[in-house]
């Protein structure tokens, strides 16, 4: 086996504060992936890709990515939901690699909803 080395440890560090923002809900924002079926068959693979991908061009390890079934739009998907710190919801619809960019830097590092791509504002959670 190989000695570890600093960048293996750093790694290593990083990727266990990214799972403990995860259980403790930190971080500046939450974005989920639709991934039922019909987000699969649109495309949600590559919105969820992309967005990885994004965070690692950028740096960026506050944003908790994760994913759910079926949001009940099939003809809407691929779709993902971003939830900023103390705001509401915001569903956004038919995305492409494209688009998913405009919304990381737009809304999640902008703070600016995307209203071209926005479906809805606000949970369907009852409370």
């Amino acid at each position: 086996m190989p000695k570890l080395t600093i960048a293996d440890l750093q790694k290593i560090k990083d990727q266990t504060r990214r799972a403990t923002q995860l259980r403790e809900g930190a971080g500046r924002a939450k974005v989920t992936v639709h991934m039922g079926t019909c987000g699969i068959a649109a495309g949600a693979r590559t919105i969820m890709d992309t967005l990885l991908e994004v965070m690692t061009e950028e740096d960026v390890s506050d944003v908790i990515i994760t994913t759910s079934g079926c949001a009940g739009l099939c003809s809407r998907e691929p779709m993902a939901t971003v939830e900023m710190a103390k705001e509401a919801p915001v569903k956004y619809v038919d995305l492409t690699p494209a688009k998913i960019r405009e919304i990381f830097s737009g809304h999640i590092m902008g703070g600016q909803i995307v209203t071209d791509y926005a479906l809805a504002l606000g949970s369907e959670r009852v409370h």
